[in-house]
């Protein structure tokens, strides 16, 4: 049997899902080493939800004191209808979700918490400018070739290397993102220049015709981020990520009550940021390959669990590969018939929730109203419970029966 500490596993990108995989496999005794390709480690983007399901596994991973110094938890939900203001729904977050699931709700800027996840790895793992090219599976290594020129054998080969991802195109051949059809505005406020507005430190949600708009604290509540999701037929930018004007998320948002201009107003800068997906695949992995993160489940941000479900893969990943660290390939396919089901769920959940969030007024927004005010939507603390009950280390107690067949059965 091999044993974890003699197993070397490759990991292609160093966001949030690659260092949570790499630390928590380090910590189980493998050999693990991270490629990312650009000149120094940093996330992009600015508020990122952290719920129980993936903070306990932070926790774990001894990064606590960390998160509670940068990160905020915010008492609860409020969605809000556009115009007047009128609360349609409050869930709760705060003590009643650290209470009920053993683990807190946070927001974070996504610097923050990415800081948090590369002080907890040591230098010597990362390996920056290794931009990935090619592999070789020979069955019982796998072989990987970077732009430097660089190449290394390895036990297991991990993509996490975000929605682009070179490694999912080396398994599973090109597929271009899809684009959604929503453009977010994206910005952060200095919290002082807010305090007229006795902004709650609360998640709020503002739903309207074609749009919605969220702001929360973050950085230890010194910041307000701001995101507010717009409807556009193409993305004709080259990046996904465009420096946008003030005044025209103003006129976007033109007719909204005077909160979400106010909080749009007072930031200095924004940023336009097109929204793609993909479909869910239909396999993850691939001989001693596999993914993880937005390369094998991009999703729209619409329930705040894109970093979550990576940071649960990686949990996942090293639980399969103690239990089979005998036969990496059966490992990755558990791994992959336990986390596909659920990281699909939450990319269909995802984008429903871009219908919902952007109904215009009428007949159908009214029984969502209705809806939201019987409790039945999906962050109302009955229907959540799923979500943030789960515990994405316990492999039994997962799916008992997910193991995949002996070679020779």
């Amino acid at each position: 049997m091999t044993m974890a500490g003699q197993t070397s596993i490759a990991i292609v990108g160093g966001g949030i899902g690659g260092l949570t995989a790499a630390i928590l496999l380090l910590r189980a005794g493998f050999d693990v080493q991270v490629y990312e390709q650009a000149k120094a480690l940093g996330e992009v983007g600015a508020g990122i939800n952290i719920g129980p399901n993936a903070s306990r596994i932070l926790y774990r991973i001894g990064i606590a004191n960390e998160l509670d110094r940068t990160g905020v938890k915010p008492a609860r939900f409020v969605q809000r209808r556009w115009d007047d203001g009128r609360i349609l729904l409050r869930s709760p977050l705060g003590e009643d979700v650290e209470t009920a699931f053993g683990a807190p709700y946070y927001t974070f800027h996504r610097g923050d918490l990415h800081r948090a996840l590369t002080n907890a790895i040591s230098a010597e793992r990362v390996h920056l400018v290794h931009r990935f090219t090619r592999l070789v599976d020979h069955g019982d290594r796998v072989e990987v070739y970077f732009e430097n020129g660089n190449s290394i054998l390895v036990d297991a080969l991990v993509g996490a290397d975000g929605i682009h991802s070179v490694v999912r195109h080396a398994l599973f051949g090109p597929e271009k993102p899809h684009f959604t059809g929503c453009v977010a505005y994206r910005g952060l406020v200095p919290s002082s220049r807010l305090r007229h507005l006795d902004l709650e430190f609360v998640n709020q949600i503002w739903m309207g015709p074609g749009a919605h708009f969220v702001h929360y604290f973050v950085s230890a509540g010194r910041a307000v981020n701001f995101v507010g999701i717009t409807e556009q037929v193409n993305w004709l930018g080259e990046s996904w990520v465009d420096r946008g004007e003030v005044t025209d998320a103003l006129a976007l948002f033109q007719g909204w009550h005077d909160q979400v201009l106010s909080i749009i107003g007072a930031t200095d800068e924004t940023y336009k940021w097109a929204l793609f997906d993909r479909n869910p695949l239909q396999r993850w992995s691939v001989g001693r390959v596999t993914l993880l993160g937005d390369a094998c489940h991009s999703m729209l941000p619409f329930m705040g669990q894109g970093a979550g479900q990576a940071i649960e893969d990686g949990a996942t990943l090293k639980g399969c590969l103690l239990k089979l660290s005998n036969d990496i390939p059966a490992a990755l396919q558990l791994y992959e018939k336990l986390r596909l089901p659920r990281a699909s769920r939450l990319q269909g959940m995802s984008a429903t929730n871009k219908t919902r969030f952007h109904m215009l007024d009428g007949p159908a927004q009214r029984e969502r109203d209705a809806e939201m005010a019987r409790g039945a939507t999906d962050w109302s603390p009955t229907a959540i419970a799923w979500l943030f009950a789960h515990d994405a280390e316990l492999i039994e107690v997962q799916s008992m029966s997910a193991l995949p067949p002996k070679a020779d059965s």
